[in-house]
């Protein structure tokens, strides 16, 4: 492919010039993105060599400074911030892809600063600083305003990085040293505390015949984030980062494969390798691959009341068949020979890195499946790096669970309930036990009508089972009468724990309780979701509660195309009800989810198995997920894109032989 500006239709460009970030070599499947800040006085196409030498799996994005090439016409940056502050904004389409930063001589203050920046938005995974000293040491650079033509040409001959012609081209040197001049003025400005730091891991790149900065120098970059820290020596001068661009491409691969192979330690594809080497006589006794085929082992291994009450659906079960059946009308259409040798399953949401886009959607009364019930599955769950979104109506309190989750991810779903104080009871109480983010179902004004639980007259409820979070509330019991039994407790619980009179008028009070981030469950209509939004909410969950609460909606998936473009493609949108592989979940991805929350396969795991049974079946879906990735030639989660679906039938011929649409940030 030819050396090219490329960018998204929606990345910003500088006012009355080209755009801000320069693309040399659209990789359309890359696992991820480096993002290149020049030095001073330099321009975007510095890195066009480097862009050349990385391999297929990396793009490489350039920034363009005002002032200078296709931005000629807009002024200087008034300082360093305004630089980053500008990258930042203009890298937001570009970030469905994990970004490394890198910046060269001044460069690296600004990727610095953009780096800070982006840390508020969302993980960036490594930055590369080259030829630089640490941001809080004075640079000692001389007032160049105030020094002559011949002092600079001396000093970019000392340097390097420009070839003697140029030098003696008079309309070239007079530009060169008036963005140098406009460049310094920015590393004389600039300021930053010793204690400034990241939480990105930081890899300093020092070239071993640089004559401006040594290994002393820039030892001191360690200060700046509290993650890993490394120096890294290569052959070259100071301007060996786009001269030796084949050492340093492999220098800089090496890298970013290991940050992304943390993504995928552990490949969740290893998993069909490990059973075919452990061969026939491993298999016996052990669950079922086919995560569809776990219903029936269940049913058969749980008591009819309860396999009725966590597989059955309202009414005729219309509502759930259709959601599977909703994943049957589309197919997956692989592209091959993408030379894809490494998948990456992570994704950002809420500002933070998952390891997979799948969180085990929040079940009821566990302990009626197994009799550790929560605390085996979050425990499970763990096991996969997965989080786990806990019910309100738990039979192991929030704390119980926090415990048994460990340093695993976790959220707290929230039945809002009539009282409150309760309520903001509850809410503290998952703040304080390290839950990331609220889960407001709204789809439950009343129990849907099942006739699965009404046959047999089995609601876990009604005993006390999945009361805990309340009977541990110190504001729900204090509403209770001395020495209240069991059915005390259910009568009180049942009076405050449901709010069917709650209006969308009353969500920013919740907004009001909290700084986590809120999610609203239970959307299907677009409309509902703009109102969700617009009343305080973050994120919206498309979900029918997997068909057991309004017999005869529609299928989750069927909306989810609605409510993406209602929201835009900024705002997270999940979604779950009928996803059961990892086919399913690639499906979703592509027709606008950021990831998807999985719920009955894994309680079928844990009557099965308890922990040991939810490990096994999130292991059997992300290996389908990692496999689905593979052979559908994507080399990440967040490669996934529209083009990868069709309608079950005949494929339609394309409209046009161009590239296919970009995955959305």
């Amino acid at each position: 492919m030819t050396e090219r500006d490329v960018a998204p239709s929606s990345s910003p460009t500088g006012s009355g010039g080209g755009p801000r970030i320069r693309v040399f070599h659209r990789k359309e499947h890359c696992s991820a993105r480096l993002v290149c800040f020049p030095h001073g006085a330099g321009t975007a196409h510095a890195f066009a060599g480097l862009s050349r030498a990385l391999p297929q799996d990396i793009e490489l994005l350039a920034v363009q400074y005002p002032g200078r090439e296709n931005r000629r016409s807009e002024p200087f940056a008034a300082d360093i911030s305004a630089l980053a502050t500008e990258a930042a904004d203009a890298l937001t389409p570009y970030s469905d892809r994990p970004l490394f930063l890198l910046g060269h001589s001044m460069g690296a203050l600004a990727a610095f600063e953009t780096a800070r920046l982006l840390e508020q938005r969302g993980p960036v995974e490594r930055l590369f600083v080259s030829a630089a000293r640490p941001p809080s040491q004075d640079w000692g650079e001389l007032d160049l305003d105030a020094s002559a033509d011949e002092v600079l040409v001396d000093g970019l001959r000392t340097l390097g990085g420009v070839p003697e012609a140029l030098l003696g081209d008079a309309d070239f040197l007079e530009e060169i040293l008036h963005m140098l001049r406009a460049d310094h003025r920015l590393l004389r400005n600039y300021r930053c505390s010793e204690d400034t730091a990241l939480t990105t891991p930081l890899t300093v790149l020092l070239a071993s015949a640089d004559p401006k900065n040594n290994l002393e120098q820039v030892r001191g970059w360690s200060r700046h984030t509290t993650s890993v820290h490394s120096v890294e020596i290569h052959s070259g001068g100071h301007f060996a980062l786009t001269e030796n661009v084949v050492e340093v491409a492999k220098l800089l691969t090496r890298f970013v494969h290991d940050d992304l192979g943390v993504h995928t330690a552990g490949v969740p594809a290893d998993l069909v390798r490990e059973i075919y080497l452990a061969g026939p006589d491993a298999r016996a006794g052990q669950l079922t691959t086919d995560l569809s085929a776990l219903e029936e082992e269940a049913r058969k291994a749980l008591p009819p009341a309860v396999y009725g009450y966590v597989a059955g659906n309202a009414g005729t079960g219309a509502t759930g068949r259709a959601n599977r059946e909703a994943f049957d009308r589309w197919r997956l259409v692989p592209r091959v020979l993408r030379g894809v040798t490494r998948r990456d399953l992570s994704v950002s949401l809420l500002g933070r890195r998952l390891p997979a886009p799948v969180l085990l959607a929040p079940v009821s009364a566990q302990t009626v499946v197994h009799p550790e019930g929560e605390l085996a599955a979050v425990r499970g769950a763990a096991d996969a790096a997965l989080p786990f979104v806990l019910s309100s109506f738990a039979s192991h309190s929030m704390e119980e669970v926090a415990a048994a989750a460990g340093p695993g991810p976790r959220w707290f779903q929230l039945y809002w309930p009539s009282d409150d104080l309760l309520a903001t009871s509850l809410v503290r109480r998952a703040e304080a036990s390290g839950y990331s983010a609220l889960v407001l179902t709204v789809d439950n004004p009343a129990f849907g009508y099942r006739p699965s639980d009404l046959d047999h007259g089995f609601l876990p409820f009604v005993n006390g089972t999945g009361l805990a979070n309340f009977t541990s509330d110190p504001v729900f019991t204090a509403a209770l009468p001395s020495g209240a039994d069991t059915a005390a407790v259910v009568g009180h619980w049942a009076s405050v724990s449901g709010n069917p009179s709650l209006t969308w008028d009353r969500l920013p009070r919740l907004r009001e309780m909290t700084d986590l981030p809120i999610l609203v469950k239970g959307i299907l209509h677009p409309d509902d979701a703009r109102l969700a939004l617009a009343h305080g909410a973050d994120g919206i969950i498309v979900s029918n509660h997997g068909g057991r609460q309004l017999d005869g909606t529609m299928a989750a998936l069927d909306c989810l195309p609605a409510v993406r473009a209602a929201v835009g493609e900024s705002v997270p949108v999940l979604m779950d009800s009928g996803v059961r592989t990892g086919s399913d979940i690639v499906k979703a991805l592509a027709l606008g989810a950021d990831a998807v929350l999985y719920g009955r396969p894994y309680q079928y795991g844990l009557a099965l198995g308890g922990r040991q049974g939810v490990h096994h079946v999130l292991r059997c879906l992300l290996a389908e997920l990692d496999l689905a990735l593979t052979l559908t030639g994507r080399g990440s989660a967040r490669a996934v894109s529209p083009d990868l679906i069709a309608p079950a039938g005949p494929l339609a011929a394309p409209a046009t032989s161009g590239s296919s649409p970009a995955r959305r940030g």
